[in-house]
C-alpha cells in the first residue's frame, strides 16, 4: 500500500479542490492513503499535514481557492529549508509526491527532485496559462471567463458616457488573459507584455473610431505590460508613481488623455479573477490532472508533470516545464489586430 502526499502552492486559483477530489479519489481506488500537505512547501517546512479521505473531499468541486491552503515561497529555496523539506518527507513515510503549482512551486519540486531524488509528480496550475509543455494550465478558462464577463458589463458603460475605459486584468509575464477576454470581450485594442505598447498607435486607433462615429472604446491592457519609450525613471517622474504591476492602466489612462483628449477611466480587476467558481471545464481537466498525476505516480515517472497537449493527457519533464515561460499565441493576436482599427 502506498502513502501519497499532494500539496497546493503559490497562488491560489479555480480548480484546484477539483485536482485534489481526483487525487483522493483515485488513489483511494488504487488502495492508497493519501495526505495532504497544508498551505504549500510551507506544510513540509512545519511538518502540516493530515490524511485526507472520501468525507474531507467531498462537496468541494464547485468551490475555488483550496481546501488545503497555500503560501508562495520563491525558488531557489535556502539549502537549510531544501534539507528540511526532505527530511520531513522521509519521516513522514510517503512514498510520492504531487505538487500542484506554477512556475515557482514546480521550481521548487524540480530543485528537490535533483538534489535529494525526491519522488515528485508536478500538476500545472496558473491562471495566466504560462507554463511550458502543456497546451492548457487549470483555472486559466474561469480567469478569462471572469475578465469576459467584466468587459461586457463595462461596454454599457463605457458607451452610456462616450468613454474610454482601460481594463486590467492578470498576468505578469504573459497576456493569454488580456488576449482570449479581450476577443471573447469585443475590445478594441488588446496590450500584452510581449510586446512594448505603442501609444501613438493606440491613440491613433481610437481617434480613427471617433471618425467613424464611435464616442468609446475599450482596451484589455496585461497588469506586466510596458510602454515603449519610457523608462521608469520617466514614468515616476511624469505620473508621480512607479511602473510597476497594477498601475499600468492608470499610465496609458493618463497618456491616453493627453494625447487625445477622450475622457478616460481605469478598471483593474485584480483578484476577482482568481476567486469563486471554477467554470465547468477547469473541474473536469482539473479531475483528469489529479486522476493522471495518480496514474504517474503508479508508474514511477517521477520528476515529471502532468500534460495536456492536442487534448491529450500526457507528461514531460518539470525541468521543461519551467524552461520558459509560454507566450501568447502569434496567431490568435493577428485575427484580434483585425478588430483594433
Amino acid at each position: 500500500m502506498k502513502k501519497i502526499g499532494i500539496l497546493t502552492g503559490g497562488a491560489d486559483c479555480p480548480g484546484l479542490n477539483s485536482v485534489i477530489r481526483a487525487v483522493v479519489r483515485k488513489s483511494i481506488d488504487e488502495g492508497w492513503v493519501v495526505t495532504g500537505v497544508k498551505n504549500g512547501w510551507n506544510g513540509l517546512i512545519e511538518n502540516d499535514m493530515r490524511v485526507l479521505d472520501y468525507r474531507l473531499t467531498s462537496g468541494i468541486l464547485d468551490r475555488g481557492g483550496t481546501i488545503l491552503g497555500t503560501s508562495r515561497l520563491v525558488p531557489p529555496l535556502s539549502k537549510a529549508k531544501n534539507k528540511i523539506i526532505a527530511e520531513n518527507f522521509a519521516r513522514s513515510g510517503m512514498d510520492a509526491l504531487i505538487a500542484v503549482g506554477g512556475e515557482d512551486t514546480l521550481k521548487i519540486a524540480l530543485e528537490l527532485f535533483k538534489t535529494y531524488s525526491l519522488p515528485v509528480v508536478g500538476v500545472p496550475k496558473s491562471i495566466d496559462n504560462a507554463l511550458s509543455g502543456t497546451d492548457y494550465t487549470f483555472g486559466f478558462d474561469t480567469a478569462v471567463n471572469v475578465a469576459t464577463e467584466c468587459i461586457d458589463r463595462l461596454h454599457t458603460t463605457a458607451e452610456s458616457h462616450h468613454r474610454i475605459i482601460v481594463i486590467e486584468v492578470m498576468g505578469v509575464y504573459t497576456g493569454w488573459i488580456a488576449l482570449e477576454a479581450g476577443i471573447a470581450g469585443g475590445a478594441h485594442y488588446i496590450l500584452t507584455p510581449e510586446f512594448p505598447i505603442e501609444i501613438d498607435k493606440v491613440c491613433a486607433s481610437l481617434r480613427a473610431r471617433h471618425k467613424r462615429g464611435k464616442s468609446f472604446s475599450i482596451i484589455v491592457v496585461s497588469e506586466g505590460a510596458r510602454i515603449q519609450g519610457f523608462s521608469d525613471e520617466e514614468i515616476e517622474k511624469k505620473f508621480g508613481k512607479k511602473h510597476r504591476v497594477g498601475r499600468i492602466a492608470e499610465i496609458i489612462a493618463a497618456l491616453i488623455e493627453e494625447n487625445t483628449q477622450y475622457e478616460t477611466r481605469v478598471s483593474v480587476l485584480g483578484h476577482i479573477q482568481r476567486g469563486g467558481t471554477p467554470t465547468a471545464y477547469d473541474r473536469i481537466i482539473g479531475t483528469r490532472f489529479g486522476f493522471k498525476a495518480v496514474e504517474l505516480v503508479k508508474e514511477n515517472k517521477f520528476g515529471q508533470m502532468v500534460s495536456l497537449r492536442n487534448n491529450k493527457f500526457d507528461s514531460v519533464d518539470i525541468a521543461e516545464a519551467v524552461r520558459k515561460r509560454k507566450a501568447i499565441d502569434q496567431d490568435l493576436l493577428e485575427i484580434a489586430k483585425v478588430f483594433f482599427a
